[in-house]
């Protein structure tokens, strides 16, 4: 089944609540939200306070994506904020932080998850896979919104199920960066079946068609 996960950094801040209560009913699967430290990338957005509020309004779980430094100093808390979903970047710290790390999420009752930038391999994703509920395939550089999509981060992707497939067929495989109703179907033929789409899904003029289309 392919999900759709709607990056509330395209959202409008001043109705926020209502963007998001609205999700169910565009037929949304996840709230995609995006935490920024301006160090790991060159963006600061929201932190812990802010994803525990959207915890207590969110009609649907958490897909929370730390593009952060040395996230196993806060997946703890971010854990206890809410999110139903904690996505790592394996770029961000050693491995044997970045695995305590998805240890300590799972032991929260979080599903874990790592991300890999467009540039990383996908052989960086390999000693997390049995850790790893979700695999996010970044598909833009992290760190902004809008961005177009990169055609040649798809082999990596293709390339991820196969192993998905093959040592942790539950394991979800997920996109993020420049997903459109083209685009989402280059990603659903190279085995993704969760899209996370910003911009688009928050600037079209029908959202619910925008779901369905992207989920065909």
């Amino acid at each position: 089944m392919i999900k759709v996960a709607p990056s509330i950094l395209s959202a409008d801040f001043v109705n926020l609540e209502r963007d998001i209560r609205s999700l169910p009913a565009a037929g949304a699967d996840y709230v995609h939200v995006d935490v920024m430290d301006g160090m790991f990338v060159p963006n600061i957005t929201i932190g812990i306070p802010v994803v525990a509020a959207i915890s207590r309004i969110a009609p649907l779980p958490l897909d929370v994506h730390l593009m952060i430094e040395r996230p196993i100093r806060y997946v703890d808390a971010f854990c206890k904020a809410g999110s139903s979903i904690l996505t790592l970047h394996v770029e961000a710290d050693t491995q044997e932080n970045t695995l305590e790390a998805l240890r300590r999420i799972r032991e929260n009752g979080v599903r874990a998850a790592i991300s890999v930038k467009p540039n990383t391999p996908a052989e960086a994703v390999l000693p997390f896979l049995p850790l790893c509920d979700l695999i996010l395939v970044m598909t833009v550089e992290p760190g902004f919104g809008g961005q177009s999509f990169l055609h040649s981060t798809m082999p990596k992707l293709h390339q991820l199920r196969q192993w998905i497939d093959e040592q942790n067929p539950a394991c979800e495989l997920e996109v993020d960066g420049g997903v459109n109703v083209e685009t989402a179907k280059i990603c659903r033929d190279n085995g993704a079946n969760v899209l996370v789409a910003g911009s688009a899904y928050f600037k079209a003029a029908d959202p619910a068609a925008f779901v369905r289309a992207v989920k065909a």
